[in-house]
């Protein structure tokens, strides 16, 4: 399924919380990920965050779709990494 994931986590947690997203997603932009994922894949990942943020100060939402090729995509200015497989 494809996955955009959006994060806002406290300034101590974020170099972690950006290496825990790049094992699974691809980094588009500052907080921001997207890409294929299995079902099992993204619990894994959900599980993760879990165990890494603090819920009472961090944000972190999930978009998921499980036919993500008909969604579209415009990037106005610089694009930080081609993602051109996904969508």
């Amino acid at each position: 399924m494809y996955v955009i994931l959006i994060y806002d986590v406290a300034e101590k947690r974020v170099g972690k919380m950006l290496k825990q997203c790049r094992q699974y997603l691809c980094w588009i932009q500052n907080s921001v990920f997207e890409g294929e994922l299995s079902e099992v894949k993204l619990r894994e990942l959900q599980h993760k965050i879990e165990n890494l943020i603090d819920k009472k100060e961090d944000s972190v939402i999930i978009f998921s779709n499980k036919m993500g090729y008909h969604m579209s995509k415009d990037i106005l200015g610089k694009e930080r990494m081609s993602t051109d497989n996904f969508l």
